[in-house]
């Protein structure tokens, strides 16, 4: 979805960061338009920096309406929110006046248009704001909250902007929740192991990879949004869990392969993106290894594949791979494909420069007799694309009046 966030001064701007963090998590793209007087709460420069995108703010901008960009804007649209929307920039919708760049796309453009007001309880019950919201509502214009209690002022009562998760799952169509109510995998349960795994060398080291657990989260808040109930099995990570879904906090690989298997018989898709170690040590230390000498050698036993051991029950699922490769990305993740007689893969090049704790990654969805290339992309994008298109072949291969089972398998991030 391409949104403009239109941002007016109020004081609630201060929380519109957040609110663009949240609309981007849901795979939106967002434009920021701000007023003048916006840009006395919350700096274009912070804004710029969370949305990706150069933040306009002049309707008289030489460089830009060279092109007419405000029109630009208004059909390049597939929604207009204004958040914070204050008394000033709803009398100048109701009034139809464009003195700025915000109020004149929003007579540009054709898409709907959603505001959330805030402002001062005695402001928002004047019977002149009332009368415009009423006008407003009257030509179609979606007005989300405002909710109720204390206020910058220091006054309780109706004028509060929503909090920008009910913002977000609004505008995208999403229950309260977070997930879509008629989504495509509405009624489904998603089971996905996410980050790295730690494996102790003693009570003070251990081995570890560099897996940020940014895609598997990315791939648990995508598969929510698509109306599964989700369950994440994670690894040591520095993430805030997705809103709506379960979180069971993991160390070890022993520990993943165990909670993953508690849980997987209730699951009918699994993605395991989670960087499980290959390796162990194969004795830990009681006390701290003391340096006593100029070189040690450490014996290292295989860790549980969490991979295989899904993909070899009885009932396996539909399952789907990661391939994350330094080189030769397409062959061994088609060899894996094959080996461990999986239904798709995902192939993703990693290295100092890409994959492992950026915030963005590219890569190819392949399985027998298709594959979908996914250019480099916020990961929170590349998931959404990701699911969607899992959700899509599992529901061709396991639908209605066929038993549940698809797994969604990455080996690394």
């Amino acid at each position: 979805m391409n949104i403009v966030l239109g941002i007016s001064g109020g004081i609630a701007a201060y929380k519109t960061p957040e609110l663009v963090r949240r609309l981007r998590e849901r795979g939106a793209d967002v434009q920021i338009v701000m007023t003048a007087s916006a840009e006395e709460f919350v700096t274009p420069t912070s804004l710029q920096a969370v949305s990706g995108r150069p933040i306009r703010t002049n309707l008289w901008d030489k460089e830009a309406e060279a092109s007419m960009s405000h029109i630009e804007l208004a059909r390049w649209a597939d929604l207009v929110l204004i958040a914070p929307a204050t008394a000033e920039i709803m009398a100048r919708l109701a009034g139809g006046g464009a003195p700025d760049l915000l109020a004149t796309l929003c007579l540009a453009t054709e898409a709907p248009i959603v505001i959330a007001p805030a402002m001062n309880r005695v402001m928002w019950a004047n019977p002149a704001v009332q009368a415009n919201r009423r006008t407003l509502e009257e030509r179609g214009v979606k007005i989300l909250g405002p909710d109720t209690g204390s206020q910058a002022c220091g006054e309780t009562g109706a004028g509060r902007m929503l909090e920008p998760e009910a913002i977000a799952a609004a505008v995208c169509g999403e229950d309260v929740a977070g997930a879509v109510a008629d989504g495509m995998l509405a009624g489904k349960t998603v089971l996905v192991t996410a980050g790295p795994t730690r494996e102790p060398i003693d009570p003070v080291r251990y081995i570890t990879n560099r897996s940020s657990g940014k895609m598997g989260y990315a791939m648990a808040a995508a598969a929510h949004a698509l109306g599964a109930r989700v369950i994440l099995v994670s690894g040591p990570v520095a993430l805030p869990a997705p809103r709506g879904v379960e979180v069971l906090p993991v160390e070890t690989a022993e520990e993943m392969h165990a909670a993953t298997h508690a849980a997987v018989a209730d699951a009918d898709i699994f993605i395991a993106a989670a960087a499980v170690s290959d390796y162990r040590p194969a004795e830990i230390a009681v006390q701290k290894i003391k340096k006593t000498r100029d070189t040690m050698t450490l014996e290292l036993e295989r860790s549980p594949d969490v991979l295989a051991s899904v993909a070899s029950l009885e009932a396996a699922p539909f399952t789907v791979g990661f391939a994350a490769e330094t080189e030769n990305v397409r062959e061994y993740a088609l060899g894996k494909l094959a080996d461990k007689k999986l239904d798709m893969i995902v192939a993703n090049r990693v290295g100092a420069d890409c994959g492992f704790d950026y915030d963005d990654n590219a890569a190819e969805l392949l399985w027998n007799g298709g594959e979908k290339v996914f250019a480099n992309m916020p990961k929170s994008e590349l998931a959404a694309g990701l699911m969607d298109v899992i959700a899509e072949r599992f529901l061709e291969t396991h639908g209605a009046g066929m038993p549940p089972a698809l797994s969604v398998v990455s080996t690394k991030e």
